[in-house]
């Protein structure tokens, strides 16, 4: 039986400075979040999504290399009022953030109250990019019908917003590759998509890429990252 198809060394390149390596446990204390923003660095991923009271370590840490400090806002039901959520942002950008995962009010897409979600996407997106970052809007599909997803890609992609993402990964369900289509299919080229939630190995990776995410959201980067250079005929990194 043939094996997977192996990848080359500038695939490997493109899979892993494509991912955001989330350090969103709340049960990571500073050592380990610290450890993991450097095994980030060495590996040359997209991002680190880090806990917003330790972005300014990330950021630290990060410093002088192309891996991006980014954080969670209003995280992960999406609940706050936006005076908190703006209040959240203007703290992460000011911690060093460049990049915000925002979560929608999901009682207002339920509701289909969409023009309250339209203003509130629409001042996050503002304020964000006033603040040199971009932003990326969290749906949590696994709540919501076919509808309500693409009637979501539509007021992020009018109001600006840089990727709209599947998951947060801590509700029942994540990222699928039909939800990632649907999405990609929902949105001009300029709007990129993340895929988040239940990424836990390289051939779920590349099922969703596949689908058309450009981004992707995973804590077992390690172990990703290491079967890609494996695939790709490289030596494993060092210890960060």
């Amino acid at each position: 039986m043939n094996g997977p198809a192996p990848l080359s060394a500038a695939e490997c390149a493109a899979i892993v400075g494509a991912i955001d390596h989330a350090l969103l446990d709340p049960r990571l204390g500073a050592a380990e979040l610290e450890a993991g923003c450097r095994m980030a660095r060495a590996c040359g991923t997209a991002s680190v999504c880090i806990v917003p009271w330790a972005v300014g370590l990330a950021a630290e840490i990060l410093a002088g290399s192309p891996v991006r400090p980014s954080t969670t806002i209003g995280f992960p039901h999406g609940s706050n009022a936006t005076a908190v959520k703006l209040a959240e942002s203007a703290r992460a950008l000011a911690d060093g953030a460049v990049e915000l995962d925002v979560v929608v009010n999901q009682s207002w897409v339920r509701d289909g109250a969409w023009g309250a979600v339209r203003d509130e996407i629409l001042a996050l997106v503002d304020a964000t990019h006033a603040g040199g970052g971009r932003l990326k809007v969290i749906f949590e599909n696994c709540h919501l019908d076919d509808a309500a997803k693409r009637t979501l890609c539509g007021l992020c992609t009018d109001a600006g917003a840089d990727w709209v993402k599947t998951s947060t990964g801590f509700a029942a369900g994540g990222a699928t590759e039909a939800d990632v289509a649907l999405l990609r299919a929902a949105c001009p080229p300029r709007v990129g998509v993340k895929a988040s939630g239940g990424i836990r190995d390289l051939d779920t990776l590349l099922r969703l890429r596949a689908a058309g995410a450009d981004r992707f959201g995973a804590s077992r980067t390690v172990e990703i990252v290491a079967e890609a250079r494996r695939r790709a005929g490289l030596p494993p990194l060092p210890p960060a």
